[in-house]
């Protein structure tokens, strides 16, 4: 009997006994890597804001370990975390007026590395001219503090999402949750769509299990009997990608929903929120940027936004985010082991892949399109392979920001009496919506919603009695 043949008999474990291992090309992040390398040459969150206090933050991004501080003047310093003079953790340094002193033997750097003081050395020293501790560009938004860790000479501008400033009074408030994992594994659950009818369909309280979970998950059949219809398309000239979801509503709506994935890390996720589904064309929820620590554990780090569209009834509070907090869903971050046994979500499902996911034991199914069209682009764009990146950027002005294709929207689409004709007049439905959301990126920001609105009247009639 063949290898093959032996492992596909019941009680077939013996077989299965040797793990290969994880790929790297994707995985790993540190210096000089792949990945790594690509990820340094984009602005990266590296903590929260409110993790800056009266004392330093050491934090590691990437296999690198650094320090985090506001000085007293107000200024962000990332800086490689051992002193330039007899490496020392800056973890324990002074914050100054103007940078970070050292503890050890009083030396000060600057938030771009410059040294400005040596107590102990004279005052015409060849260091000061000679020597310049490491130090990574950082500015903070949002709650967030973002770091550039690329080529100085390539370093970007930070790409401006018009979903960051519409609707008129969007607020960002950050927040992060924290994995035991690799990065990927949890990357790439966003284009996954398919796993939140089944990880999802739980409820829990914030204390701990709803009781009707105790003696074990039991998701409604007919949720699972009626999956949502998906479709999944690359973007931004295959620098990222979307899936588009369709679910009925009732007899004569059609609910779509489409997150994007933007290389290397960022997604953008339209509203988890019921009250959205009830616009014609609703925009972001949040805005995340998966972080490796290293390679086996990672921080989420994101935005969440909030505006009347979004959050209509008042079913979002700015006090559900903060360090390793994300609580408007269940299930993202830490909690008791028997908690997570009984209802689990997206921390248990993902740091149980083992440390980093092994894609060779992986039997991919139809509902994997998604994550195996992730992991070819993320390899094109590795090896060279992917066309330019077409996306537009912000003008000097302000005026033209970069289109988010995340969204949800509302048509009108009276059901099929056959079931499966209607399902996939649901997603050819659902289609059409994303090709018009992609063809509006020719249009100027400030008429790109009328533009998308009005196509959406000639899509269904524009029939339509939702409060906007």
């Amino acid at each position: 009997m063949s290898s093959t043949q032996s492992e596909s008999v019941p009680y077939g474990a013996y077989h299965k006994t040797c793990v290969p291992g994880y790929d790297p090309e994707l995985a790993e992040t540190g210096p000089g890597t792949p990945m790594g390398e690509y990820m340094r040459r984009s602005w990266q969150p590296v903590c929260l804001s409110e993790e800056l206090t009266d004392v330093p933050k050491a934090i590691r991004i990437m296999g690198e370990d650094l320090v985090a501080f506001r000085d007293r003047s107000g200024r962000i310093g990332v800086l490689q975390r051992h002193c330039s003079h007899r490496g020392t953790s800056l973890e324990y340094g002074i914050i100054q007026p103007k940078g970070i002193r050292c503890c050890y033997h009083g030396w000060v750097y600057d938030v771009d590395g410059t040294i400005l003081e040596m107590p102990a050395e004279p005052k015409d020293s060849n260091i000061y001219d000679t020597v310049y501790h490491g130090a990574y560009p950082a500015f903070e938004r949002g709650g967030l503090v973002f770091a550039y860790m690329g080529p100085p000479d390539e370093k970007p501008a930070f790409p401006e999402y018009d979903a960051y400033r519409y609707p008129e009074g969007t607020k960002l408030v950050g927040f992060s949750h924290i994995y035991q994992c690799n990065w990927l594994q949890v990357f790439e659950n966003l284009i996954d769509p398919v796993h939140t009818s089944f990880l999802h369909s739980g409820e829990m309280t914030v204390d701990g299990v709803d009781a009707s979970l105790k003696g074990g998950i039991t998701a409604p059949q007919a949720f699972y009997s009626d999956l949502q219809v998906v479709n999944w398309e690359r973007t931004r000239n295959g620098h990222g990608a979307c899936f588009i979801s369709g679910r009925r509503v009732d007899d004569d709506v059609v609910w779509t929903r489409s997150s994007e994935m933007v290389f290397p890390n960022l997604v953008q996720i339209p509203s988890v929120f019921s009250s959205a589904h009830e616009a014609r064309h609703a925009t972001l929820c949040m805005s995340r940027w998966h972080v490796p620590v290293d390679d086996t554990n990672m921080i989420i780090f994101g935005w969440r936004h909030f505006n009347d569209q979004i959050d209509r009834y008042g079913d979002g509070r700015e006090d559900d985010c903060g360090y390793d907090r994300c609580d408007f869903i269940d299930g993202q971050s830490r909690r008791p082991y028997e908690v997570g046994q009984r209802a689990p979500g997206d921390w248990e499902a993902l740091n149980n892949q083992r440390p980093i996911a092994v894609h060779e034991l992986e039997n991919a199914a139809s509902s994997d399109v998604g994550v195996y069209l992730c992991r070819k682009l993320l390899r094109d764009v590795l090896r060279g392979e992917a066309p330019v990146n077409t996306s537009r950027s912000m003008n000097d002005d302000g005026s033209q920001t970069l289109h988010s294709y995340g969204h949800d929207s509302a048509v009108r689409l009276p059901r099929l009496e056959d079931r499966e004709e209607d399902r996939k007049r649901i997603g050819d439905v659902g289609l059409k919506i994303f090709h018009i959301v992609a063809e509006a990126d020719a249009v100027d920001s400030s008429e790109r919603r009328s533009y998308i609105l009005g196509r959406l009247d000639e899509l269904d009639g524009g029939i339509w009695e939702a409060a906007e």
